[in-house]
Parts: C-alpha cells; sequence; structure tokens
C-alpha cells in the first residue's frame, strides 16, 4: 500500500529567521514498498523502502532516503542511508537521519554534509543537531555538531570570499551571526590563523574571542608574517573581515623586525596586512625589541604599514638602549626622556626581503643619553663616550652607529675622549758583557 501523502513537519527551511515557520506536508514521489502497522485505531507505524523520494507540498524542499519510517506516538521520522535533504536555504546529506517533529529538531548521523545555500557555508562532521526556527519552540534557527568537525564559515553576505576553516571538538551555531566552538580549537584562512580552547564569534556584533588553559594564538600569513599570544584574545570585524586583533593578560606579539610584549596589545589589521601596534599595561611594563633596539616606556606604538616597521613612539619614562655588540657588556647606548621616537628605514637584504634599518631616534622632556663614538679609521680603538643632558635630542645613526647626536633646549653634559694609546718604548742598548 502506498498512501497519498503523509502530513509530516519535517520543512527544514534552512537557517533563515525572518520567513514565518511552516508545517511540511509531504508527499510521496516515489517508493519501491510501503507498509502499514496499526498502533492505535487511529494511527500506523508507516515503513517505505526501496528508494524513497518525496517533497513538501508547495514548497521547494525535498527529502530521499533508501528507506524511511514514520512513528506518529513519538512524533519521529526516520531516514537511513544515502539521506539527502534539499531547502531553498539548506542542504544535508548523510547516513542517518531522525526528525522529531514536536521538538522541530534534525539529527543527522555518519559522513554529514550540512551547508546553508544562502552564505556557502559548509559543515562536515559525524553527526549534526538542527534545530529548526518554529512559533513557540524557537525564533531562531540552531545548528549544533560534536566529534570534532569541520566547517567552512562565510558571511551571509559574500558567498564568494573565502572561508574560514574551523575545526574544534565541538561547534554551536546561532542563526547566520553566531558561532562558538570549544575543544582545541583552529582557525585557518590563507592570510590569517588563530588556536585556542575555547572561541566565539557573532558577525552580527563585530566581536569575537579566543580562550583557554592553553595560551590562544593569532597568526598573520602575509608576505611578513606576525604572531600574537595572550591570556584571552578579542577579535573586532569590519565587513566581515578582522581589523582589529587585542591579547589581554600576558602579551607577546612577534613580527620579523620586532618583538612586543606588555599585559594589553592591539594590533589594527587593513587589507589582510598588520599596520600598526599598540602596548600598555601596569603589572609588565611594555617592551620593544628590534635587531638592535630594546625600548621600555608606559605605552608604545609601532607603525607597521604593510607589515614593515617603520617608527616606535614610547610614553611615559621612555627608555630605549642599543647594543654594538651583543658581546660587549659595557658597550650600549640609551637615550631616555618622557617620550622616545625610533624612525626605521627600510632596505633590501642581500636575499632580496626588506628589513628595517634604524636611521634616527629622538627622546623629548628631561631628554638624556650616553652613546659610544669610535673612529671610522682605527675600528679597534676603544670609543668616546659622550653624556648629553636637555630638553630634546636626537641622535642620527649611519650604519648602525652613532653618526652624531644634537642636543636642544637647555643642555649640558659631558664628553670623554678615549685614552691615547701609549707610545712604545725606545729601543735599549744592552751593555757588553764583562768577562773576568
Amino acid at each position: 500500500m502506498t498512501p497519498a501523502l503523509l502530513v509530516l513537519a519535517v520543512a527544514l527551511q534552512g537557517p533563515d529567521t525572518n520567513a514565518a515557520p511552516r508545517r511540511c506536508e509531504v508527499v510521496l514521489d516515489r517508493a519501491g514498498y510501503w507498509v502499514r502497522q496499526p498502533v492505535t485505531a487511529t494511527l500506523n507505524n508507516e515503513y517505505g523502502g526501496g528508494g524513497v523520494v518525496a517533497h513538501c507540498r508547495g514548497t521547494g524542499s525535498q527529502l530521499a532516503a533508501d528507506s524511511v519510517a514514520w512513528y506518529p506516538l513519538a512524533r519521529r521520522f526516520d531516514m537511513v542511508g544515502n539521506v539527502r535533504i534539499r531547502d531553498t536555504a539548506f542542504a544535508l546529506d548523510s547516513r542517518t537521519a531522525a526528525y522529531f517533529t514536536g521538538e522541530e529538531r534534525l539529527e543527522a548521523y555518519t559522513s554529514v554534509v550540512a551547508v546553508n545555500r544562502r552564505s556557502g557555508s559548509v559543515l562536515r562532521g559525524p553527526n549534526l543537531t538542527y534545530l529548526r526556527a518554529a512559533g513557540g519552540i524557537r525564533d531562531t534557527t540552531e545548528m549544533r555538531a560534536t566529534g570534532r568537525p569541520t566547517i567552512e564559515y562565510r558571511a551571509e553576505s559574500d558567498t564568494s570570499a573565502e572561508p574560514y576553516l574551523i575545526v574544534a571538538d565541538r561547534v554551536r551555531m546561532h542563526g547566520n551571526e553566531q558561532v562558538w566552538a570549544g575543544g582545541t580549537v583552529t582557525i585557518d584562512r590563507s592570510d590569517f590563523a588563530a588556536r585556542g580552547d575555547s572561541f566565539a564569534l557573532d558577525q552580527g556584533a563585530g566581536r569575537g574571542h579566543l580562550v583557554g588553559r592553553r595560551r590562544p594564538t593569532v597568526m598573520g600569513r602575509g608576505a611578513r608574517p606576525y604572531t600574537l599570544e595572550g591570556t584571552r584574545i578579542d577579535l573586532a570585524l569590519e565587513a566581515r573581515d578582522v581589523r582589529r586583533v587585542e591579547a589581554n593578560g600576558a602579551g607577546n606579539a612577534r613580527g620579523e623586525d620586532w618583538d612586543l610584549t606588555a599585559d594589553t596589545i592591539h594590533l589594527a589589521i587593513a587589507q589582510q596586512r598588520l599596520q600598526q601596534a599598540f602596548a600598555w599595561g601596569d603589572s609588565t611594563r611594555p617592551t620593544a625589541v628590534s635587531s638592535q633596539q630594546t625600548i621600555v616606556a608606559d605605552s608604545i606604538a609601532l607603525d607597521v604599514p604593510n607589515e614593515v616597521l617603520t617608527e616606535v613612539r614610547a610614553f611615559g619614562r621612555a627608555m630605549s638602549t642599543t647594543r654594538r655588540d651583543t658581546t660587549a657588556a659595557a658597550d650600549v647606548d640609551w637615550i631616555a626622556g618622557d617620550t622616545v621616537t625610533a624612525r626605521f628605514d627600510a632596505e633590501t637584504d642581500s636575499a632580496g626581503r626588506r628589513r628595517s634599518e634604524i636611521r634616527q631616534i629622538l627622546a623629548r622632556g628631561s631628554a638624556r643619553a650616553l652613546t659610544h663614538h669610535y673612529d671610522e679609521q682605527r675600528r679597534d680603538d676603544p670609543p668616546a663616550i659622550n653624556y648629553s643632558r636637555g630638553e630634546g635630542i636626537s641622535i642620527a645613526l649611519r650604519r648602525r652607529r652613532v653618526d652624531r647626536v644634537v642636543v636642544s633646549g637647555q643642555s649640558d653634559g659631558v664628553h670623554l675622549e678615549p685614552r691615547p694609546v701609549a707610545p712604545a718604548p725606545a729601543d735599549t742598548v744592552k751593555p757588553a758583557e764583562v768577562r773576568p
């Protein structure tokens, strides 16, 4: 016996929160066989096999499976073998699926592939629970998955954009905008990667965050990669793209030419590249380290347009130290003031890569500086030592050495020339040995 139709609430509208919830009149299009088993005077369990195809009357929803079963007392509709569900906004493939009509809940198992046809997001994993929006039950569609699913996540506004690849032990999605992931979370895209124990993203509000016992980490994957770590990492998004990354607590950011440590570190990103970095905090004074400089202050700002370091600005009890030789403990130049600014030029090294070389350091407000000056013609001789104080001090460098020091405002200081090398003693003639 083949029924003309079964009235079931199995309409899978997909995550369309604006559409009015509707029930689905499932119209059987094809079945190899159909069996009814009475359970009450008016209700029958129904079983179909041999390849079942159906659709929802008056909608674009289609259902297909090797076999199906309808249990009216439990209000459960089972699909077994090569399950395919298609709707205008949602597509699902799995080995088995069960729909609980009273709760508007779909559970799919084994080789699950679920596609949001509006955004292009794709979930793959061993299982999926789909909670349909329905009046009196829930106002927004949700999807939940465990067993370390993989999600190709896109925003609905730009279906052609490169997706973020999210992998986690468990995932929950609320509508089109919100995602939660827990348990060894990885997020990857060609320009961006993130790691953490827990991840939350609200595309509508333009924010997200990473937390966990293992240090959450964000990495830029441009031509000049960078890394940011912290106790918690917050993300800010504009136009569905990451524009700000902030580490809160034990922050550390690293690039090819610099290393930044502070309680809080804020990275500004544009055109999928790092452009600026800011650091501040109380428990740990911000410290910026480049290939030669170490700068410590109450707060620090780095300009890194297109990921190339051009300027470091330090505010509040700022001090910059420069070591000419990592093995010479005494050979250290330093400059300090209320503010310190270090400026860099981008140069191309022998391998063809752009490197940042320091060219000028400036201090303003109660400025002090200690510098070493070498004779270019006699590099092995000890240096002259200069100590200066003033309202402002500018140090120009050439080939990583101090070239000149300019002191402005009321100033004083001392300049010490190296002690001349003692002349070699004159040759003396020994008296002839007297023999007895």
